[in-house]
Protein backbone atom coordinates (compact mmCIF):
# COMPACT_ATOMS: atom_id res chain seq x y z
CA UNK A 1 0.00 0.00 0.00
CA UNK A 2 1.75 3.39 -1.07
CA UNK A 3 1.37 5.97 1.38
CA UNK A 4 -0.22 9.09 0.70
CA UNK A 5 1.69 12.31 1.00
CA UNK A 6 1.33 14.39 4.07
CA UNK A 7 -1.05 16.94 3.75
CA UNK A 8 0.55 20.26 3.14
CA UNK A 9 -0.32 23.83 5.16
CA UNK A 10 -1.32 26.47 3.51
CA UNK A 11 0.59 29.40 3.82
CA UNK A 12 -2.02 31.29 6.47
CA UNK A 13 -1.34 28.18 8.45
CA UNK A 14 2.59 28.72 8.23
CA UNK A 15 2.58 31.94 8.43
CA UNK A 16 -0.03 32.13 11.86
CA UNK A 17 2.62 32.76 14.82
CA UNK A 18 2.60 30.03 17.50
CA UNK A 19 2.76 30.76 20.72
CA UNK A 20 3.94 28.37 23.76
CA UNK A 21 1.52 28.68 26.17
CA UNK A 22 2.84 31.24 29.59
CA UNK A 23 3.59 29.06 32.14
CA UNK A 24 3.83 29.68 36.01
CA UNK A 25 7.20 30.43 37.18
CA UNK A 26 7.99 29.58 41.01
CA UNK A 27 10.72 30.37 42.62
CA UNK A 28 9.68 27.73 45.05
CA UNK A 29 10.63 25.09 42.39
CA UNK A 30 13.99 25.87 42.65
CA UNK A 31 17.07 24.74 44.80
CA UNK A 32 20.45 25.52 45.91
CA UNK A 33 22.10 23.35 43.69
CA UNK A 34 20.23 25.35 40.33
CA UNK A 35 21.68 28.35 41.49
CA UNK A 36 25.14 26.94 41.79
CA UNK A 37 24.56 25.80 38.04
CA UNK A 38 23.47 28.73 36.71
CA UNK A 39 26.49 30.75 38.29
CA UNK A 40 29.15 28.55 36.98
CA UNK A 41 27.35 28.06 33.69
CA UNK A 42 27.54 31.81 32.98
CA UNK A 43 31.37 31.57 34.74
CA UNK A 44 31.78 29.25 31.56
CA UNK A 45 30.12 30.85 29.19
CA UNK A 46 32.46 34.47 29.85
CA UNK A 47 35.20 32.12 29.62
CA UNK A 48 34.44 30.74 26.50
CA UNK A 49 33.20 33.75 25.09
CA UNK A 50 36.64 35.38 26.54
CA UNK A 51 38.73 32.03 24.85
CA UNK A 52 36.83 32.62 21.45
CA UNK A 53 37.25 36.71 21.56
CA UNK A 54 41.11 36.52 22.16
CA UNK A 55 41.69 33.98 19.65
CA UNK A 56 39.60 34.87 16.75
CA UNK A 57 39.61 38.64 17.04
CA UNK A 58 42.84 39.54 18.58
CA UNK A 59 44.82 36.62 17.46
CA UNK A 60 46.17 36.02 20.61
CA UNK A 61 44.56 33.25 22.54
CA UNK A 62 44.61 33.41 26.49
CA UNK A 63 46.66 30.28 27.65
CA UNK A 64 44.36 29.58 30.69
CA UNK A 65 40.63 29.97 29.40
CA UNK A 66 41.15 26.49 27.90
CA UNK A 67 41.88 24.42 31.24
CA UNK A 68 39.69 26.42 33.26
CA UNK A 69 36.60 26.37 31.22
CA UNK A 70 36.86 22.23 31.03
CA UNK A 71 37.18 22.45 34.95
CA UNK A 72 34.23 24.25 35.41
CA UNK A 73 32.37 21.94 32.51
CA UNK A 74 33.22 19.12 35.12
CA UNK A 75 31.78 21.40 38.24
CA UNK A 76 28.57 22.19 36.00
CA UNK A 77 28.45 18.21 35.62
CA UNK A 78 28.27 17.46 39.43
CA UNK A 79 26.55 20.35 40.62
CA UNK A 80 23.98 19.56 37.69
CA UNK A 81 23.42 15.61 38.76
CA UNK A 82 21.74 16.03 42.37
CA UNK A 83 19.37 17.99 40.43
CA UNK A 84 18.50 15.45 37.93
CA UNK A 85 18.70 13.09 41.52
CA UNK A 86 15.85 15.57 43.05
CA UNK A 87 13.61 15.50 40.37
CA UNK A 88 13.94 12.02 39.54
CA UNK A 89 15.38 12.33 36.19
CA UNK A 90 17.75 10.12 35.69
CA UNK A 91 17.57 6.93 33.18
CA UNK A 92 15.51 4.33 34.41
CA UNK A 93 14.79 0.89 33.09
CA UNK A 94 10.86 0.40 33.03
CA UNK A 95 10.34 -2.80 30.60
CA UNK A 96 10.10 -5.37 32.97
CA UNK A 97 8.40 -3.06 35.35
CA UNK A 98 5.46 -3.51 32.82
CA UNK A 99 5.27 -7.35 33.11
CA UNK A 100 5.99 -7.56 36.83
CA UNK A 101 3.28 -7.56 39.36
CA UNK A 102 2.40 -4.30 41.41
CA UNK A 103 3.56 -5.25 44.57
CA UNK A 104 7.00 -7.23 42.95
CA UNK A 105 7.30 -3.80 41.18
CA UNK A 106 7.19 -1.75 44.32
CA UNK A 107 9.69 -4.24 46.13
CA UNK A 108 11.99 -3.85 42.72
CA UNK A 109 11.61 -0.05 43.04
CA UNK A 110 12.58 0.43 46.36
CA UNK A 111 15.72 -1.85 46.08
CA UNK A 112 16.48 0.49 43.55
CA UNK A 113 16.13 3.56 45.67
CA UNK A 114 18.18 1.79 48.28
CA UNK A 115 21.15 0.71 45.60
CA UNK A 116 21.15 4.51 44.38
CA UNK A 117 21.57 5.95 47.87
CA UNK A 118 24.76 2.69 48.48
CA UNK A 119 26.07 3.66 45.22
CA UNK A 120 26.21 7.69 45.95
CA UNK A 121 27.68 7.17 49.43
CA UNK A 122 30.00 5.09 48.06
CA UNK A 123 30.58 7.24 45.60
CA UNK A 124 31.11 9.83 47.95
CA UNK A 125 33.39 8.54 50.20
CA UNK A 126 35.89 7.58 47.23
CA UNK A 127 36.16 11.19 46.20
CA UNK A 128 36.65 12.47 49.54
CA UNK A 129 39.75 10.15 49.59
CA UNK A 130 40.56 11.62 46.37
CA UNK A 131 40.67 14.95 47.89
CA UNK A 132 43.69 13.97 49.91
CA UNK A 133 45.53 12.38 47.55
CA UNK A 134 45.15 15.39 44.63
CA UNK A 135 45.08 18.36 47.00
CA UNK A 136 49.55 18.30 46.31
CA UNK A 137 48.66 18.65 42.73
CA UNK A 138 48.28 21.78 40.50
CA UNK A 139 46.03 22.63 37.66
CA UNK A 140 48.86 23.28 34.31
CA UNK A 141 47.96 26.70 33.73
CA UNK A 142 46.88 28.77 37.00
CA UNK A 143 48.07 27.54 40.31
CA UNK A 144 45.03 25.96 42.02
CA UNK A 145 44.99 23.01 43.46
CA UNK A 146 43.44 20.17 41.73
CA UNK A 147 42.07 19.63 45.53
CA UNK A 148 39.44 22.31 44.51
CA UNK A 149 38.17 20.29 41.89
CA UNK A 150 37.67 16.88 43.34
CA UNK A 151 36.56 19.02 46.15
CA UNK A 152 33.67 19.91 43.64
CA UNK A 153 33.33 16.07 43.21
CA UNK A 154 32.87 15.73 46.11
CA UNK A 155 30.26 18.28 46.87
CA UNK A 156 28.59 16.73 44.14
CA UNK A 157 28.28 12.89 45.19
CA UNK A 158 27.55 14.34 48.66
CA UNK A 159 24.24 16.57 47.22
CA UNK A 160 23.35 13.47 45.30
CA UNK A 161 23.47 11.14 47.97
CA UNK A 162 21.51 13.52 50.49
CA UNK A 163 18.76 13.79 47.09
CA UNK A 164 18.95 10.12 46.65
CA UNK A 165 17.63 9.84 50.55
CA UNK A 166 15.45 12.29 49.90
CA UNK A 167 13.78 10.56 46.84
CA UNK A 168 13.67 7.18 48.31
CA UNK A 169 11.72 8.93 51.55
CA UNK A 170 9.08 10.25 49.33
CA UNK A 171 8.98 6.92 47.59
CA UNK A 172 8.48 4.82 51.19
CA UNK A 173 5.57 7.40 52.03
CA UNK A 174 3.70 8.12 48.88
CA UNK A 175 3.80 4.04 48.44
CA UNK A 176 4.84 4.12 45.36
CA UNK A 177 7.85 5.58 43.22
CA UNK A 178 8.13 6.80 39.23
CA UNK A 179 8.78 3.57 38.46
CA UNK A 180 5.81 1.48 39.50
CA UNK A 181 3.63 4.38 38.91
CA UNK A 182 4.67 4.48 35.06
CA UNK A 183 4.11 0.63 34.94
CA UNK A 184 0.40 0.94 36.27
CA UNK A 185 -0.61 3.47 34.40
CA UNK A 186 1.08 1.52 30.76
CA UNK A 187 -0.85 -1.70 31.86
CA UNK A 188 -4.35 0.00 32.40
CA UNK A 189 -4.20 1.50 29.22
Amino acid sequence: MIDAPPPTKTESEVLEPHFIEDVEVRLSDYSIEDYIVLVIFWALAVIVFAQFFSRYVLNDSIAWTEEVARYLLIMIAFAGAPIAVRKNTHIHVEFFYRFIPARVARVLSTVVDLIRIVFFAYATYLSYKIIGLMGAQYMTAIHVSMGVIYAFVFAGFLAMTLRAVQVAWKHWHQGFSVLDERAQVLKTS
